[in-house]
């Protein structure tokens, strides 16, 4: 099982702050982002736009990063600061 986490603006916008996906076999962010978005295909308009970031056990990542059973996926928009 993925625990996939949606902060910020993204949790807001998506309605919900975690999901969980079960996966089997070793894949990428990318797969599972498109796995979410298959579920939930309202997602695709927020998951799908090129500044959300992501990161895999609290390490930022790019979408080919590989994730396995037991893994933290979490979404976000990019963060700015004062």
């Amino acid at each position: 099982m993925i625990n996939v986490l949606f902060f910020a603006q993204l949790k807001e916008l998506l309605n919900c702050a975690s999901v969980q996906v079960e996966q089997n076999t070793p894949c990428s962010v990318s797969q599972i982002k498109q796995a979410l978005i298959a579920k939930h295909p309202a997602w695709q308009v927020h998951l799908d736009q090129d500044n959300i970031l992501c990161a895999v056990n609290q390490t930022m990542v790019d979408l080919e990063h590989e994730i396995k059973d037991g893994d933290e996926v979490a979404f976000f928009p990019p963060v700015t600061g004062g």
